[in-house]
């Protein structure tokens, strides 16, 4: 597929949605991303949304980035996951050398997969020595590189820590050709993202493939996007990602209360109860995408003028982000109802958008314990703040 020309992220996510709608059957029945949507993502610049300019990358801000998500979400939710998570993976290219993360991001199809922080690597002379299974590697069947997060053990047996007595994380890279995979992605939604798990056997990780990723003090980059943390802005990529699922199964419902008469009673478009519940449910996705779009702008806006992110600033982040996938959900859900019988069809996408939401709900950006953290943050908060 050509690239298509004069066009921003936006803009060509948008273009792309029908190819995507196009191959999503075969994504869902496969349980990865198609040839064809991939090469389109690549040939078209979207998994470098959020890479360094100067490694060639767009370096968007957050709020294009996620309305680029949204607009792949509405067309197929597994692609716009997997999209978000290896673009929020291009992130860590702003804490590398530039010779590695040329390597990483600028051969071919350079694209970075990881999963979850666990196990611990060894020290050793120029580097460090890893034996560990990770899970939850969303888009590691696209990726040409993995990474895995990590504490460092020294070679005495010590844990290596950071000025603060907390153990040093790093971010370890490596070619996907010297992992094993395991394919354990059976799931009830989200089944085309391929979240498989992967091993390395006594692997050694040159020093320059270990980053420090979210540590201001590593940063090789000096614009404003990487003063953000990356669980932020994948927190954001993947409330877009729920406003676009959103967006995509009230639009059905939406469809199909014009065209269709239930047996033994007046057409949906002229019941009141439908019309009602049409715009309670419209009025619920517009007032959550205003207010994750409302915080996202109000923190950028404060991070370019002043180059700091602060507490409140994340907090901010946090209860947008976990709200706005809450809030999706019950309007998938309320949707999903509306639509009756027709809905448990899978020609009709409802209930694949249906299990969809429910996945993203599952994950860790959805956690009900946000809500405690950002109480626990407002309330020992000085009054006023």
């Amino acid at each position: 597929m050509n690239k298509l020309p004069g066009f921003g992220l936006i803009e060509r996510a948008r273009a792309l949605a029908p190819l995507i709608a196009q191959e999503a059957d075969e994504i869902e029945r496969t349980r990865r991303l198609t040839q064809p949507v991939v090469s389109a993502l690549i040939e078209n610049g979207l998994y470098r949304a959020l890479l360094p300019q100067s490694l060639g990358g767009a370096e968007a801000p957050p709020e294009i980035f996620m309305q680029m998500l949204e607009e792949v979400a509405k067309a197929d939710a597994s692609t716009a996951w997997c999209l978000g998570q290896c673009s929020v993976c291009a992130m860590t290219a702003a804490y590398l050398d530039k010779d590695a993360a040329d390597q990483i991001f600028n051969t071919p199809p350079g694209i970075l997969a990881w999963g979850a922080i666990a196990h611990e690597v060894q020290a050793v002379p120029g580097g460090y020595r890893a034996t560990a299974r990770w899970d939850f590697a969303s888009g590691s069947r696209q990726a040409s590189w993995l990474g895995a997060h990590v504490r460092i053990i020294e070679a005495d047996g010590m844990p290596r820590r950071k000025p603060d007595g907390s153990p040093e994380v790093r971010t370890i890279l490596f070619p996907a050709t010297e992992a094993t995979m395991y394919d354990v992605w059976d799931v009830i939604g989200l089944n085309g993202t391929g979240t498989d798990s992967y091993s390395v056997d006594n692997l050694f990780i040159p020093e320059k493939y270990a980053a420090l990723r979210d540590e201001p003090s590593a940063l090789r980059e000096n614009g404003p996007l990487y003063r953000l943390a990356t669980n932020s802005v994948y927190g954001l990529g993947f409330a877009a990602v729920s406003v676009g699922v959103a967006r995509a199964t009230l639009d059905a419902a939406i469809e199909l209360a014009r065209s269709k008469t239930p047996a033994g009673i007046k057409a949906m478009r002229e019941n009141n109860a439908v019309q009602g519940q049409i715009g309670r449910i419209e009025g619920d996705l517009r007032a959550a995408r205003a207010y994750l779009y409302a915080t996202a702008r109000e923190v950028w806006a404060d991070l370019t003028r002043d180059g700091t992110v602060t507490e409140q600033h994340r907090v901010a982040l946090r209860l947008a982000t976990t709200w706005t996938i809450h809030q999706a959900t019950t309007v998938v859900d309320a949707a999903y109802h509306m639509a009756g019988a027709t809905a448990v069809f899978r020609a009709n996408k409802f209930e694949r958008r249906f299990r969809d939401m429910h996945a993203i709900a599952q994950q860790i950006q959805a956690r009900d314990a946000h809500y405690e953290d950002v109480g626990k943050t407002i309330l020992s908060a000085p009054p006023g703040v």
